[in-house]
C-alpha cells in the first residue's frame, strides 16, 4: 500500500540529515508544499530552527511572466522559504530516492481578502471572510486556475494534490479562533457559507432567488441556532431550515461553481504538466461541505481527476462514496494523522491502514512528518512496516 508523507521545504532545507529521515519511514512518496496558507509551525529536529511562522499565503517557488500586470497574484515567501524553496527540497528528496509531488493549497488566502476584499465570501450578514476567495468570481476563478497550474508542476515533480480546490465557510483555524461558543451543525455551517457578494448575488437570481430574500431568510434561520435550538443534521437540516426549493436552488449555483472551477483547474495543470502526472484532489464526499476538503460528487470528481485525498481522522467511511463508483483505476488515498499531539494516532497507523483499505483506500497519506515527534516516526516506522 503506498504511502506518502507531507512535507513542507522548510522542514528539509537545511537540514541534510531530513531526506534520509524521510525516506527511513518506508515512504516511497512525499507530498511537498509548492503554495501554502499562513501558518506557524514547529521544526522539532532541524538543526537552525523550531518554530517557523509563515506570515501569509505563499507560493515557495519564484513565479514566472503569467502574473505580469495582473491583480490577483500570488505572494511570495518571506524569510521563511526564500527563493526557489520547492525546488531546493525537491532536489534533495529525490536525491533520497523519494517520489516528489506537490501539496498546493488554492482557495484559502487570508491575504488575498485582506489586500483584496471584494474577492471574499461575504455572508447573509455582510460579514468578509477574508480567508475565503469566493470561488464564483470570475477574476478569482483565473487566478486559482492559474495558480494551480503553475504551482503544481515544478520541475521534478510527479504529480500534484490540489487542496482548497472549491467553496471555503466560516470553519478555518484562524489566529486565536472564537467561533466556536454556538454549535451550528452541518446545517447551520452551510447557511454561514453562503456567499452574497455581487457574482453569487446575479448567481442566485438564475436560479430563481431572489438575493436579498434569500439573506433575510438564511438570517431568520439561524436564528434559532444563535438562541441555542439544534438543528437537524446533514441536508434534512438545511433543507426545514431554508425550505427545500430554496435550499436547492442555492445548491445548484453553487455546485455549478465548484464542479466546473474542478474540472478547468485540472485541464490546466494536465496542459502545463509531462504525460503521467497524476492530478488528486482533497475532498470530502458530503457535497455542500466547505472547506480545505471541499465537498465534491465522487462519481464527477473521479471522472475529473485521477483521484481523491479524503480525511479520515474520524475513520475510513468516507472513503466508500469514492468505491462505490466502481473506477478501479482510480487513486483513493486516506489521509490518516501520525502527529499526537495534534490528535494523531500513530501508534495505530497499521490497523487504521487496514481499515482504510477494507472502505477502498488504494493509498495512504500521512500528516506530517515534519511536525512529528520522534517517537511518532518511530511509531510510523513500525506500522508502515507492518503493512
Amino acid at each position: 500500500m503506498k504511502a506518502s508523507a507531507f512535507v513542507y521545504p522548510w522542514d528539509v532545507n537545511a537540514d541534510p540529515a531530513a531526506p534520509g529521515r524521510i525516506a527511513a519511514l518506508g515512504v516511497r512518496q512525499v507530498t511537498l508544499a509548492a503554495a501554502y496558507h499562513s501558518t506557524r509551525t514547529l521544526t522539532p529536529r532541524h538543526p537552525r530552527h523550531r518554530i517557523v511562522t509563515a506570515e501569509h499565503a505563499a507560493v515557495l517557488y519564484p513565479t514566472d511572466d503569467r502574473w505580469r500586470g495582473r491583480r490577483l497574484r500570488p505572494y511570495p515567501a518571506g524569510d521563511w522559504a526564500p527563493g526557489d524553496a520547492y525546488g531546493e527540497a525537491a532536489t534533495a528528496l529525490a536525491d533520497a530516492g523519494l517520489e516528489v509531488h506537490s501539496w498546493v493549497v488554492l482557495a484559502h488566502n487570508s491575504r488575498l481578502g485582506a489586500e483584496h476584499p471584494d474577492t471574499s465570501v461575504v455572508n447573509a450578514y455582510g460579514d468578509r471572510y477574508p480567508w475565503a476567495p469566493c470561488i464564483a468570481q470570475p477574476a478569482t476563478r483565473a487566478y486559482l486556475v492559474d495558480l494551480a497550474a503553475e504551482a503544481a508542476v515544478r520541475p521534478g515533480t510527479r504529480g500534484t494534490e490540489l487542496e482548497s480546490l472549491g467553496w471555503y465557510g466560516l470553519q478555518h483555524l484562524h489566529a486565536h479562533d472564537k467561533t466556536a461558543s454556538v454549535p451550528l451543525g452541518d446545517a447551520g455551517q452551510y447557511l454561514m457559507a453562503l456567499c452574497f457578494c455581487p457574482t453569487c448575488q446575479e448567481g442566485y437570481a438564475t436560479q430563481g432567488l431572489d438575493a436579498a430574500e434569500l439573506a433575510a431568510a438564511v438570517r431568520a434561520a439561524l436564528e434559532p441556532l444563535w438562541q441555542g435550538t439544534a438543528a437537524d443534521e446533514g441536508w434534512a437540516g438545511v433543507e426545514k431550515l431554508l425550505g427545500e426549493s430554496t435550499a436547492a436552488a442555492t445548491r445548484a449555483w453553487r455546485d455549478e461553481r465548484a464542479r466546473t472551477l474542478q474540472e478547468t483547474a485540472v485541464r490546466a495543470v494536465r496542459r502545463a504538466a509531462p504525460d503521467g502526472f497524476q492530478v488528486l484532489l482533497h475532498a470530502d464526499p458530503v457535497t455542500y461541505h466547505t472547506g480545505a476538503n471541499p465537498g465534491v460528487d465522487p462519481g464527477h470528481i473521479l471522472s475529473v481527476a485521477d483521484g481523491v485525498v479524503v480525511p479520515c481522522a474520524g475513520g475510513p467511511e468516507p472513503l466508500t462514496p469514492f468505491a462505490e463508483q466502481g473506477r478501479e483505476e482510480a487513486v483513493l488515498a486516506a489521509n490518516l494523522g501520525v502527529v499526537s499531539g495534534m490528535g494523531g494516532s500513530p501508534g495505530t497507523l497499521a490497523s487504521d491502514a487496514a481499515r482504510a483499505r477494507g472502505c477502498g483506500a488504494t493509498e495512504i497519506r500521512l500528516y506530517h512528518a515534519g511536525l512529528a515527534s520522534d517517537g511518532d516516526l518511530a511509531a510510523v516506522r513500525e506500522g508502515l512496516a507492518a503493512l
